[in-house]
């Protein structure tokens, strides 16, 4: 079975990842959640654990023992990630090489498997030169992006920065884990 982790951050459209993640679940792919504070505070990580029937990551430094180091484990066990929404700020965290929370530490653990980003926010943060210059930095060290739509924002400007339709960001997924899964299969019978 196919694992994603899908990353969850503090935007509006975070309840949009509810969807995402019941739509990838009923693809039999198994999700796990992680979660950002500001993330919590739109959505509540029950949600997600309902609908995946895994558990939510939201802390670091959680309490419960686990025999493995879980943010290492969970990078190494998923075949993808997706961010989604992405804010500006884990765009920013990632393109600096900031890892101070659960979900920037898994991502950065994440080795030669592929890392979707769908950025949503207002227009005028996402076209800041700032936040372009953290997506293009990222696109250099391979991450993927779903780029945002335009539509009318939650602030009410209408401009390009709504997180893209849950079946565009699924689909997307699904593409990445082929290619991720064809290029395995062809280093392997390379190796052989």
């Amino acid at each position: 079975m196919k694992e994603v982790l899908l990353g969850v951050t503090g935007s509006i459209a975070a309840y949009k990842a509810a969807d995402i993640a019941n739509m990838l679940t009923k693809k039999q792919i198994s999700v796990h959640t992680v979660m950002t504070r500001a993330g919590t505070r739109f959505i509540t990580p029950l949600t997600f654990q309902t609908l995946t029937k895994n558990r939510v990551y939201t802390d670091l430094f959680d309490e419960i023992f686990y025999e493995d180091v879980r943010h290492i484990s969970l990078a190494k066990r998923t075949h993808c990630c997706v961010i989604a929404p992405a804010t500006a700020n884990i765009i920013g965290k990632l393109a600096s090489g900031v890892a101070d929370d659960m979900l920037t530490t898994v991502v950065m653990a994440m080795r030669n498997k592929p890392i979707l980003i769908c950025p949503a926010m207002n227009t005028a943060m996402y076209e800041n030169p700032v936040t372009q210059g953290n997506i293009q930095k990222l696109r250099g060290f391979g991450f993927q992006f779903v780029e945002p739509k335009e539509s009318l924002l939650a602030c009410g400007d209408l401009g390009k920065g709504a997180l893209a339709d849950a079946d565009v960001i699924v689909a997307a997924v699904g593409e990445a884990l082929e290619k991720s899964e064809a290029a395995s299969e062809a280093s392997g019978a390379s190796a052989d």
